[in-house]
């Protein structure tokens, strides 16, 4: 399974980098979305739950973007097909395509998170990113598990740009209140208040129970 894994993300990492049809459409919806509330909100600078809102809302609708063409090639090119008769593991599938949206959303939290940082939150704000670099992995981690089951299911139907949003957005509720509650204290008053490692710990739980959920039914989603 390992070695299937390793050369299914090494397909789609090479397809992104010689097509380029995500992380730049991702990237460039989260720095239009963040010169948007700049500008639409006339402040200077924001703070607290605002901003954490602000940036997870943001990050949470570019990775629809991701989601929506995660398992385009594999339905236009027969690869479902292709994939079903090899001799390995279904999940196999599965794994490389979460691991690859998890990708995807730290290449684009890389320019996304500092350009934040410099348009909506001001000089100086920069030491939090430390402590914001937890809550990103837990929370991406989360948004890549059930965004690839969801995605998987989507991209069956005719209006796959259409189901895809309207499934993983409630299912990703939890991930932006958790994230949102973790991040808030980080961006009130240059971090002024006390980190909540409970916010932390929901994430987490969250992670892991998705997870098992999404491994354990995906091969009858593929089958199906």
């Amino acid at each position: 399974m390992k070695e299937a894994v390793s050369a299914l993300i090494r397909k789609d990492l090479r397809l992104e980098l010689r097509s380029f049809e995500s992380v730049p459409a991702m990237l460039m919806f989260s720095l239009s979305a963040f010169v948007l509330f700049r500008f639409g909100l006339d402040r200077s600078s924001l703070a607290g739950d605002l901003a954490a809102g602000v940036l997870w809302v943001t990050l949470l609708l570019a990775a629809v973007l991701g989601m929506n063409r995660l398992f385009v090639a594999e339905r236009e090119q027969g690869g479902f097909d292709g994939f079903l008769m090899a001799p390995v593991d279904r999940t196999a599938l599965f794994v490389s395509k979460a691991v690859v949206l998890f990708c995807f959303l730290l290449a684009v939290e890389l320019v996304a998170v500092p350009a934040f940082v410099v348009l909506l939150l001001g000089p100086g704000a920069g030491q939090l990113l430390p402590e914001l670099l937890a809550v990103l992995l837990l929370a991406d981690v989360g948004i890549a598990v059930v965004g690839t089951l969801v995605a998987a299911l989507g991209v069956q139907t005719r209006a796959r740009d259409l189901i895809i949003p309207l499934m993983a957005l409630p299912l990703l509720v939890p991930v932006v209140i958790a994230s949102a509650q973790a991040t808030a204290p980080l961006l009130a008053a240059r971090g002024a208040e006390a980190f909540p490692e409970r916010w932390l710990a929901v994430l987490a739980l969250y992670d892991a129970v998705f997870g098992l959920l999404a491994y354990a039914v995906f091969d009858f989603l593929l089958e199906d």
